[in-house]
């Protein structure tokens, strides 16, 4: 209990003192009734009850003590898997058969990671194959649907950005893997720590890759939320940035990027962690002292160690089945008691919301708060060992193991009442060139007023005050100003005919669904646009002129 550190010296002492007395009572019973059987074995009982007890304490300190060593272990590499992939139907099922085929690569983007898994064919089956260069991760896949390439070279990071595409979004099961690149890139995110997390106010960027499994695993950035925490005043503030928001990319550890170029910031995530958090960090100008980079396991396998969480839907706000997984039940207004996948499913939704992404980040909040909340309950003893085994492969951070140590000593012995205070920057819908994609797609322009709002309400925060009391900010540029800053070779012919979509654009085009009666006088039929330059009429469609 001394070596673990998570009791304060106020608990731990006397506990390890009557701990110590207990032993030392029946220690004595046994000395001086030795002869009496009857005490004796009576005495023998009580030790060997109070000896299990001991061994299943001592469970709990092991059980506790290796997840938090293993989450908090400073990893300084990312992983990259780089994937050989052909179409479900083809009759190529091993490198050797690459043999005179064709294979799509990518020209521009993830140069590096392509060359890796080039070098690493090389030696595992030297094969002659003819490289097609391609600009753009959706060419890639519409070449190998329609039979113009046989196989493609893809990061998994991007896959993805290609399930996305409408036309595409069956690519993981039309498709299949006939080898993998594994190799890893050096990382270098290291905490900015403060001297102490029960006293210092502090920023925690929390990282949400859009994966299943090993949570450092590249992948996109799917939830990118700085939490500011003031333990003087109790408050945490939660500041969303949606994962569309078009912003200039710090490419971090990143060898194959576009530094300082506009991109979506959930493309950051492909870059590793460091990369989201020094774009964060420019962005807001704040400094993030520590990480947390979770994916979609952590979600669910938190939240069912936890028997599930209880969140509010507002009125207005329910949902009949989810997006992410048609199977679940949806929500409905009011509480609602939802396990790991449907509250990852609802954290996900944002196509049943006509706010789209805005909405999806509120979600996001009220998840986090469930979990908070309920992770911090006295019902928390009842799942404590599923919890930590949830736990030790949910997520990485580099907060180290003696402050989430001092940080469970000061809930214990502070019990801190928790103020949760709530913000998110916002931006207005466009489609522009990502160079990550070599093609453009939906982004969300910021509005700087709300940028630099976020940055003061976490400055206000830092400095013991309250977000809710900063209601205006002076905005660094205009959102003008970002346009201006897209260099002209971002004026790209998209060639695939496929784009992402924002939600909110089903809601807003009107729908002719409505029954009309012939002698009503209305219109029965959708009326036809007229072309912007008609033009002139001609009777006799043969007079037209050619051309």
């Amino acid at each position: 209990m001394y070596a673990l550190g998570v009791l304060p010296d106020t608990v731990l002492y006397p506990f390890l003192l009557i701990l110590g007395l207990v032993c030392l009572i029946f220690f004595l019973l046994n000395l001086e009734f030795k002869h009496s059987k009857k005490i004796t074995n009576t005495v023998l009982a009580i030790s060997l009850i109070l000896s299990c007890a001991y061994m299943l304490g001592a469970y709990y300190i092991f059980r506790t003590n290796g997840p938090l060593a293993s989450i908090t272990a400073i990893k300084n590499t990312n992983d990259n898997n780089i994937s050989v992939i052909v179409m479900s139907e083809s009759d190529i099922d091993s490198l050797e058969n690459l043999s005179g085929k064709k294979v799509g690569i990518l020209k521009n983007i993830d140069k590096g990671g392509t060359e890796k898994a080039l070098e690493q064919i090389q030696k595992e089956m030297p094969v002659e194959f003819e490289q097609v260069e391609l600009d753009s991760v959706p060419q890639e896949a519409m070449a190998l649907y329609s039979g113009d390439v046989d196989a493609v070279i893809l990061n998994e990071a991007y896959r993805t950005n290609v399930t996305e595409l409408e036309d595409y979004a069956d690519f993981s099961t039309r498709t299949r893997v006939i080898f993998q690149a594994h190799f890893k890139t050096s990382a270098t995110n290291e905490a900015l720590a403060v001297s102490d997390v029960t006293t210092k106010p502090y920023n925690i960027l929390i990282s949400g890759n859009d994966t299943y499994g090993d949570v450092g695993e590249l992948s996109r950035s799917d939830v990118n939320m700085v939490v500011t925490v003031n333990p003087m005043t109790s408050t945490v503030l939660l500041t969303s940035i949606p994962r569309d928001s078009y912003i200039p990319v710090d490419c971090g550890d990143a060898y194959a990027c576009a530094e300082g170029e506009l991109d979506k910031i959930t493309h950051t995530g492909i870059n590793g962690i460091t990369s989201t958090k020094r774009t964060v960090e420019k962005l807001l100008d704040i400094d993030i002292n520590y990480t947390f980079r979770v994916n979609f396991s952590s979600v669910t396998n938190i939240v069912d160690s936890l028997g599930g969480i209880d969140i509010e839907v507002p009125e207005g706000q329910a949902v009949e089945t989810f997006y992410a997984d048609s199977t679940l039940e949806g929500v409905t207004e009011g509480w609602n008691h939802l396990d790991g996948e449907r509250a990852l499913s609802f954290a996900r939704e944002r196509y049943a919301y006509i706010d789209g992404d805005n909405q999806r980040v509120r979600n996001q909040q009220m998840v986090l708060k469930a979990i908070f909340n309920k992770a911090t309950s006295p019902e928390i003893i009842v799942n404590y060992t599923s919890l930590l085994k949830a736990l030790e492969s949910a997520f990485d951070t580099t907060l180290s193991q003696d402050e989430i140590t001092d940080f469970i000593k000061y809930q214990i012995q502070a019990i801190p009442d928790w103020k949760f205070e709530s913000y998110q920057v916002s931006g207005d819908g466009d489609t522009l060139f990502c160079p990550s994609l070599g093609q453009e797609a939906y982004v969300t322009v910021l509005d700087q007023n709300t940028v630099a709002l976020a940055h003061d309400k976490i400055m206000a925060v830092l400095d013991g005050k309250d977000a809710d009391e900063v209601t205006e900010a002076e905005p660094k540029e205009s959102t003008e100003d970002i346009y201006q800053q897209i260099p002209e070779s971002y004026e790209y012919n998209n060639e695939t005919g496929t784009d992402y979509y924002d939600p909110s654009w089903y809601y807003e085009e009107p729908q002719w669904d409505v029954q009309v009666p012939e002698d009503s006088g209305l219109p029965t039929e959708p009326p036809v646009e007229e072309p912007e330059n008609p033009g002139q009429s001609v009777e006799d469609p043969s007079q037209v002129p050619e051309g």
